[in-house]
C-alpha cells in the first residue's frame, strides 16, 4: 500500500465554496391590487392577486365569506395541451404501425429452372371494392358513359 504525505496537511479534493456576502433574496412576494366593489345584493368585493406582474388569482368577499379563486396559468395550460397532443400522436402512430397488413404471399420457393412455386399458400383476402376514404365521403367511381 502506498501513502502520500504532505507536510502542510491533507489537500482537499474539492476547493471550498466561497461564502456569498449577501443572503439570497426570497421570492417576490404576492402583490395585492386595489379592492373593487361589485354592485348587487349582497354587496361583494374583489381583490386581485398578482405575482411578477401576472394575475394568479382573486379574493372574493361576499355574504361574510372570503373565497380565493385561482386563475388558470396560460403557459401551464399550453404545455399540458402540447403534452396531451404529443402522447395522442405517438399512440396513433404506434396503432397505425401495429395494424399493417401482413404480406400477401407467405411462402415463396424457387423451383428447378427458376420458376416460382406458391404451393400451400392461401390466396390473399380480397380487398374492399372501395377504399375507406371513399366510403367515408360516399364517393363513387367516375364512369364515362358511351
Amino acid at each position: 500500500m502506498t501513502a502520500i504525505f504532505n507536510a502542510t496537511g491533507p489537500v482537499p479534493l474539492v476547493p471550498p465554496r466561497p461564502v456569498p456576502e449577501t443572503a439570497p433574496q426570497p421570492a417576490a412576494p404576492l402583490s395585492v391590487g386595489p379592492v373593487q366593489e361589485l354592485p348587487g345584493t349582497p354587496p361583494a368585493a374583489v381583490l386581485p392577486v398578482t405575482r411578477d406582474g401576472r394575475p394568479v388569482g382573486v379574493f372574493v368577499a361576499t355574504g361574510g365569506r372570503v373565497r380565493y379563486l385561482p386563475l388558470p396559468d396560460p403557459d401551464r395550460l399550453l404545455v399540458a395541451t402540447a403534452g396531451v397532443l404529443a402522447v395522442g400522436l405517438v399512440t396513433a402512430g404506434v396503432t397505425v404501425l401495429g395494424r399493417r397488413r401482413p404480406p400477401a404471399v407467405a411462402r415463396l420457393t424457387m423451383g428447378p429452372g427458376g420458376w416460382v412455386s406458391f404451393r400451400g399458400v392461401r390466396a390473399p383476402a380480397p380487398r374492399a371494392a372501395r377504399p375507406w376514404w371513399a366510403r367515408l365521403l360516399r364517393a363513387h367511381r367516375l364512369v364515362a358513359e358511351r
